[in-house]
């Protein structure tokens, strides 16, 4: 069926129905409409505005390009006005003259705007066009306006309603008016008609559904129900809408069911649970009732799904939170098992009702962890799946139940023994390693701090050569060892003084200076110099990383002042009296803390431990004292927090939580158009608790490993100090008759180069590229890059040293 030969239609180019004196008016028209003030991005085509989706609930969708029919008797200044305006919003204009056209035209295209002249009665029957369009089935979403003269502006607009107009447009030729008339329908009626229109997608899958849906309205009248629910009920569906669910015309059976649900919508609550029925009815119901809030919160509809299910129960509705079939087999094995004991005495009974009633409590509060929500979907989609989806699902479901989601699981590394030794070193517990009988014992204490402290550190009034070390302590090529030098290996406590004033922390703990410097004093006494790496110098370097990192734009504005705080202490204390050695070698070693800790995070657990132990065990270094009880609380869980993120057995999880939970959604945000909405959109994000941990943990992580991302210089020294704390490792490994957890750090056959290379493979380089996408830091990636290209120059040179050999 196509249009008329009268009948002319433009995409978005005024010339495609315009030529001559036309065209030329158009032009002027143009610039009219430019001059008006109209929009004109220079990025966009011309006469295009922007769309967005259109949301609709949880539904997405993107609308067409617009269609608007123009009806008129003549090609007056009017319907010129409203072909520029079409063509000036992008929309898809099809004009016609004649009076038999317009319905056909209509019924071919299902315009989304259809603009009829009703200035002109006699030539053009608008009020019949209307209600012609109106009376076929597809116009049920279709906006019609009518266009009236000027003098008809004051008279009722009543009889245009009931005739089927949307609205009526009084006469005015203006391009601008027609523009924005054009603008209010498209994000006013005709947007709204979108919704509406989508709803036959809903009501297309609810009417299709195997669960009984019903929605009643806040008048507790049944709304809707779908053909499930008929089923369910047995009646016509003429009977159950418009009628009070109490007094649905149901049998026996169902009667009770009902009368559960009309109680819990009368009573404006949610309700889940089992219903089974206590007439000897077989018939197992899984039951939701979900109210449905709408405009001013208040509660507009509720809507109750019933699932049937096999299985045999008592009568009596029982509050339950898992209703996918997957728990009742799991249920329905439970029982037969329980089924063969038998039950010896009143005593036994007492308790299974004491234990019955406990569970019954636990199940009717709501503690469903999103991977137990996300465990629950699959194993209600296998109940009509195939066999072979069926068994991936089932794979899928033991994936998702242990506990490492984000955990990868390595496998055999031959051909590269130095990443092979730092994954088990530095990833694999340590008794993994080992057989039963292997496992050794030991009652050789860890090295402890002396418990002197060093007098106090005249920090106001400084010498020259230490100030001068400190003077570009926020760049990042601050160097810690001319600050080490310059103390006397005491650079921890010089450093964390001024960082620590630079950030307010006695005044955000409301600390005096003097209380702050004896706690500095006292961590760095608890650091051993004697280590080669783990050492205040280390820490050091560690806490001016995490200032430089705080520095940063992207992470000042998701973290607050809570969090840099926690961070900083979290710094200083991270590697609190390390005894120079790994986790697996305390392990393997049978050593009093990993005994302490369960061989977990052993070394990660006892310097946040041991942190506070030290802090609070003495008032006039108690920095924490006069801080409020909730306050210190919510600090205290932060820097415990980022201490444990250095334990590296949860190092490749942290950072795919971070990659998958920031970097990737805040990249799609960025990605689209810059507005209020989008920055907002963006704040949310970052400002989420969840995110600022996330961000934490990948700042202390990246501050605690930054060392190939250091100056070369800096990364030379950091790597022989790392080095010869492993090989002393490993040398008493071999004393000890212990297990070597690296064997590879052998300082008789050890390629450092290699060990660099492969820690910068494994570990470092998707972390910091990470941490880059969230942060911007391209100068830490191009020392990174160089230093990775030092050290593969020195393995291509047969070098297993830090430096080349001399010329």
């Amino acid at each position: 069926m196509g249009c008329a030969p009268s009948v002319h239609i433009s995409s978005e180019a005024p010339g495609a129905y315009l030529g001559g004196k036309e065209e030329e008016d158009a032009q002027d028209s143009w610039a009219l409409l430019q001059g008006a003030g109209l929009p004109s991005d220079p990025y966009l085509p011309r006469g295009k505005i922007p769309v967005s989706d259109v949301q609709f609930g949880p539904m997405r969708f993107h609308p067409d390009q617009l269609q608007v029919l123009l009806a008129f008797s003549k090609d007056d200044n009017q319907c010129k006005a409203f072909r520029q305006a079409c063509d000036q919003a992008g929309f898809k204009c099809t004009l016609t003259k004649e009076v038999q056209a317009v319905l056909t035209c209509f019924l071919s295209a299902h315009h989304d705007i259809v603009i009829l002249d009703h200035r002109h009665p006699r030539q053009l029957d608008a009020r019949a066009l209307c209600r012609a369009i109106r009376s076929s089935q597809v116009s049920e979403n279709t906006v019609i306006v009518g266009v009236v003269r000027r003098q008809d502006g004051e008279l009722p607009v009543m009889p245009l309603l009931t005739t089927g107009f949307t609205r009526r447009y009084v006469e005015d030729p203006s391009p601008l008016a027609c523009y924005t008339e054009l603008l209010q329908l498209q994000f006013g009626e005709v947007r709204s008609q979108l919704k509406l229109r989508a709803c036959n997608s809903i009501f297309t899958a609810l009417e299709k559904s195997q669960d009984a849906v019903e929605i009643t309205g806040e008048d507790h009248l049944v709304q809707y129900v779908n053909p499930a629910f008929v089923t369910t009920v047995g009646c016509d569906s003429n009977e159950l809408v418009g009628k009070e669910l109490a007094k649905l015309p149901v049998g026996e059976k169902k009667s009770e069911l009902f009368q559960t649900i009309n109680s819990c919508i009368t009573e404006g609550k949610g309700w889940q649970g089992v219903y089974c029925a206590k007439n000897g009815d077989n018939t197992q119901q899984n039951v939701k009732v979900i109210p449905v809030s709408g405009q001013g919160g208040k509660i507009r509809h509720y809507v109750s799904i019933i699932r049937l299910s096999n299985g045999n129960s008592k009568a009596g509705l029982q509050a339950d939170s898992h209703t996918d079939s997957q728990v009742g087999k799991l249920r329905d094995r439970r029982k037969s098992s329980l089924g063969g004991r038998s039950v010896g005495s009143r005593a036994s009974e007492v308790a299974g009702q004491r234990r019955h009633s406990s569970l019954a409590r636990i199940h009717s509060v709501t503690m469903e962890a999103p991977i137990t929500k996300v465990i629950n979907i699959i194993s209600a989609a296998q109940e009509n799946s195939s066999v072979p989806v069926s068994e991936a699902l089932d794979r899928a479901l033991e994936i998702l139940r242990t506990t490492e989601l984000y955990s990868p699981q390595f496998g055999a590394k031959d051909e590269d023994p130095h990443a092979n030794d730092l994954l088990g070193g530095l990833i694999v517990n340590g008794l993994r390693r080992l057989s039963g009988n292997e496992y050794a014992l030991s009652a050789k204490n860890l090295p402890r701090a002396s418990s002197s402290m060093t007098a106090s550190l005249p920090l106001h009034d400084i010498p020259k050569q230490i100030a001068e070390a400190l003077e570009n302590e926020d760049s990042w090529e601050f160097d810690i060892f001319e600050l080490e030098a310059a103390t006397q290996k005491r650079p921890l406590s010089y450093l964390a003084i001024k960082i620590f004033t630079r950030f307010g922390i006695c005044e955000f703990l409301k600390c005096p200076e003097p209380t702050l410097r004896l706690w500095l004093q006292m961590i760095e006494s608890t650091y051993h110099s004697s280590n080669p790496y783990h050492n205040s110098s280390h820490a050091a370097d560690v806490l001016q990383a995490t200032c430089y990192f705080l520095c940063q734009e992207r992470v000042k504005r998701a973290l607050d002042s809570v969090d840099q705080v926690a961070a900083l202490i979290a710094a200083t204390v991270h590697d609190l009296d390390h005894p120079g050695r790994t986790n697996p070698f305390l392990c393997n070693s049978g050593s009093e803390l990993a005994i302490l800790y369960n061989d977990f995070a052993v070394l990660e657990s006892h310097h946040a431990s041991l942190a506070f132990q030290l802090t609070l065990r003495d008032d006039k270094s108690n920095i924490f004292k006069n801080m409020e009880r909730n306050d210190y609380r919510t600090l205290r869980q932060a820097i415990i927090d980022m201490v444990l993120a250095t334990e590296m057995t949860r190092h490749f999880e942290h950072i795919n939580k971070f990659v998958n939970s920031v970097v990737k959604p805040l990249a799609e945000l960025e990605e689209r158009e810059e507005t209020d909405a989008v920055r907002a959109d963006i704040h949310r994000m970052l400002r989420t608790p969840e995110n600022r941990t996330m961000i934490k943990r990948m700042m202390i992580k990246c501050a605690d490993v930054s060392n190939p991302c250091r100056p070369l210089e800096q990364c030379i020294k950091w790597a022989s100090r790392i080095s010869e704390e492993y090989f002393s490792q490993t040398d008493e490994e071999k004393r000890r008759n212990l297990p070597v957890v690296m064997p590879a750090f052998d300082r008789n056959t050890c390629s450092i180069p290699k060990a660099q290379m492969s820690f910068i493979n494994y570990f470092i380089i998707d972390m910091f590229e990470a941490w880059d996408n969230f942060v911007d830091l391209p100068l830490l990636m191009h020392h990174l890059d160089n230093n990775f290209r030092y050290w593969e120059d020195l393995d291509h040179m047969n070098v297993r040293g830090c430096r080349p050999p001399p010329d």
